[in-house]
């Protein structure tokens, strides 16, 4: 069937209201509008469902969102013995709430107890309540840091993490076999209530949620010397974030905390930004601004869902601020918080730090330093996760820190995703430790590389949008696969990681061994001088990209050779 056809299906199901009929009948004529939103279906894969918002096969609505779920639903009832519920959050994206109620009404005519929160609430906290309300999975209606225009749909199962196999490919299996959507369930509000499937939540759980966090703490002594002294700048990006965070700031001690006032309410418009993305420098224009005003230590950011963390903290030799990595902050928090654990002796003998592939390799230094077994992962925090699991099935090892190169990381286990809130208690902890020591945690990432080597990171994102972009990223992962490269720049190759194939090729005995991960559309280039390539097609938005690490004895060399390392990656299967 081609798009007219799909096109065409649609305003002729009597399945389908008039009113989204109408509006595609307003694009009748335009074939290039019509094929975008008709070429394919909306994919619900690994990450779940992400796409634009509107009315088509390929677009976020109520029934791509319904198939969905009805999909979810089957395969619940189908695993689920105990008849165990399904927690629902949502953040501040247009038609997140609409979504979220779609989505445990379908559930509810399934026969399937929801929890839905009363109003926005983060990532964290829904892997949490999952968790906490011992459901048998749990949706967070989100398109992340996306543009508005986008919204999105990510499934958890019962641990707590984004759903990995069999789940992902279970789940996808029964969405996939719906062909009608007349055969999505249906059932009122009212009914769902009066039958007890329809539950609202709110205050209870965000209690036990900032009392859990509250216990993370390692050093109140340090906050409350310096509370009246450090000076946080805080922006939710319009997000859910900012309640969260400030409550759990106010309350382990924190005075001096400013919101930047023209992000602080749910926009779904995010009209103070180009996006809401905190790996964006352009997000951070008003907080700096405000930064500035009130001579702040630490300047924070969440995206919209509040998983994601970015930072800029002051040089006390400059005056400046400078903008973090993920792997900069991430790794700040993990030595922070290791440190302060080994002081304690809280470090035990079977300590793991997991790390996905795309990751620093200062994580494998810091891992090191601390006895810890270092864990590596494929790109996506479900997989850390899965290990979270994994070491509380089988006691073999005790989960210290987790985190990625995308700005998430989790401190401590009450969550299985990665925890924006919690990072900023963590951050803002180690910015009051540190001023007692007299630096800032700019500086505190200096002694950082002083100790361990200046390693940095990068990652390149190439856009090729629609059916040609995506027909061409396609071609460049294979170009790279078949014509695997020896040098890259002034790199020698050392090994060659190809998780599709599962197999890790060592270029100068030409042995071959196993991955021991998933299979996964990644290369990855082991390169010398502990550098290192790995290429990827994104899961959620039409881009190639291109990671990158170097390590240097300087700033001055590491920041060269990243750079130069930059340039070469482009022309990767061109």
């Amino acid at each position: 069937m081609n798009y007219l056809d799909k096109y065409n299906k649609w305003l002729n199901d009597p399945s389908i209201d008039e009113e989204t009929k109408e509006e595609l009948k307003s694009i009748e004529g335009n074939n290039a509008e019509i094929e975008d939103r008709f070429y394919k279906e909306l994919e619900f894969g690994t990450a779940g469902l992400r796409g634009v918002i509107g009315n088509g096969s390929n677009r976020m609505n109520k029934y791509t969102v319904t198939k969905a779920t009805q999909g979810l639903a089957n395969y619940i009832n189908k695993n689920n013995p105990e008849n165990k519920g399904v927690a629902i959050s949502y953040d501040s994206r247009h038609m997140s709430k609409e979504f979220s109620e779609y989505t445990a009404l379908c559930l509810n005519a399934n026969g399937i107890k929801t929890y839905v929160f009363e109003e926005l609430r983060p990532v964290p906290e829904l892997s949490f309540a999952v968790r906490e309300l011992n459901c048998i999975a749990g949706v967070m209606i989100t398109a992340s840091h996306n543009p508005p225009k986008y919204n999105g749909y990510k499934v958890y199962w019962e641990d707590g993490a984004q759903i990995v196999p069999p789940h992902d490919k279970g789940i996808i299996t029964e969405v996939n076999s719906i062909e009608d959507f007349s055969t999505i369930k249906k059932i009122t509000k009212e009914e769902a209530i009066k039958k007890g499937l329809y539950n609202v939540i709110g205050k209870k759980m965000d209690d036990k949620y900032i009392e859990t966090l509250k216990n993370l703490v390692l050093n109140l002594d340090a906050i409350k010397k310096v509370q009246k002294d450090v000076n946080i700048v805080y922006t939710p990006l319009h997000g859910a974030g900012n309640v969260p965070v400030q409550r759990i700031l106010k309350e382990i001690g924190f005075e001096n905390v400013y919101v930047v006032p023209e992000q602080e309410k749910p926009d779904g418009d995010f009209p103070t930004v180009d996006y809401p993305n905190p790996e964006d420098e352009r997000a951070f224009k008003l907080a700096l601004e405000l930064a500035k005003k009130v001579n702040a230590d630490v300047v924070l950011a969440n995206d919209p869902d509040a998983d994601r963390l970015g930072v800029y903290a002051k040089d006390s030799k400059t005056g400046e601020y400078h903008s973090f990595t993920g792997n900069m902050s991430g790794l700040l928090i993990a030595e922070y918080e290791l440190s302060q654990k080994q002081e304690r002796g809280e470090i035990p003998a079977n300590g793991a730090l997991i790390k996905t592939i795309v990751s620093s390799n200062l994580a494998d230094a810091i891992a090191k330093e601390y006895n810890l077994k270092l864990v590596e992962v494929l790109t996506g925090f479900k997989y850390i996760g899965e290990q979270m699991r994994l070491f509380e099935q089988t006691g073999e090892n005790t989960y210290m820190f987790g985190f990625e190169e995308s700005y998430g990381c989790l401190v401590g286990t009450h969550a299985r995703d990665k925890d924006g809130i919690a990072a900023v208690m963590a951050l803002c902890e180690a910015a009051a430790y540190y001023k007692t020591k007299g630096y800032t945690l700019w500086d505190q990432m200096m002694n950082i590389y002083e100790k361990y080597g200046y390693y940095k990171e990068l990652t390149v994102s190439v856009t090729k949008e629609g059916v040609s972009g995506a027909d061409e990223i396609k071609q460049i992962m294979e170009n790279i696969r078949q014509n695997p490269i020896t040098q890259l720049g002034k790199y020698k190759v050392l090994k060659f990681r190809d998780y599709k194939q599962g197999t890790i090729k060592d270029l100068e005995t030409g042995s071959v061994e196993n991955t021991n991960l998933p299979t996964s559309n990644v290369l990855y280039f082991d390169l010398n001088n502990d550098a290192w390539c790995c290429v990827r097609p994104s899961g959620t938005e039409p881009k190639i990209k291109f990671y990158i690490g170097i390590k240097e004895n300087n700033m001055e060399d590491a920041e060269k050779s990243l750079k130069e390392l930059a340039e070469k990656v482009k022309t990767l299967g061109q």
